[in-house]
């Protein structure tokens, strides 16, 4: 059974959580990519930023419902609109990054790669080995792998 380390892309890019958002567009799309591993200054991994992340910082920001009840007024989903807000005004790829990762190990066979990534509807997994991002599985990873263990 292939193994994450057998099909992963070795080569990654990542990208400086201090970096701006315009670094990271221009990354992305100098090496046609649809995201890369955001990691601090000793290459840990503290987060992951796709181009769903830069396209959120465009989107037209949905006002809350405000309720009146009692002479009181509720509104209904403002902690989202906040971190909308914060996400809009962002200039750092910290600031828009997802903090919650899902990783996997170098040993993490190829089925359960592909489970994680279909049932959390995951397009990138950072590989990594002590923290350290060693490599990285995209979709066409998966694929590749998928007709190698086919044949």
């Amino acid at each position: 059974m292939l193994k994450a380390k057998d099909f992963m892309t070795k080569d990654v890019i990542t990208i400086n959580s201090a970096a701006t958002v315009e670094e990271l567009a221009r990354l992305l799309i100098e090496h046609k990519i649809s995201g890369a591993p955001v990691v601090n200054n000793k290459k840990e991994l503290i987060g992951i930023v796709t181009e769903n992340d830069l396209i959120s910082q465009n989107k037209r920001l949905h006002i809350p419902t405000i309720i009146r009840l009692f002479d009181a007024f509720i509104v209904l989903g403002s902690s989202k609109v906040e971190e909308e807000i914060k996400k809009m005004a962002a200039a750092t790829v910290e600031e828009i990054c997802i903090k919650k990762v899902v990783s996997i190990t170098e040993d993490t066979p190829l089925q359960e790669v592909a489970t994680i990534m279909s049932e959390q509807k995951i397009h990138l997994l950072p590989v990594l080995r002590n923290n350290v991002v060693v490599g990285i599985v995209g979709k066409a990873d998966i694929v590749d792998a998928m007709s190698r263990e086919i044949s």
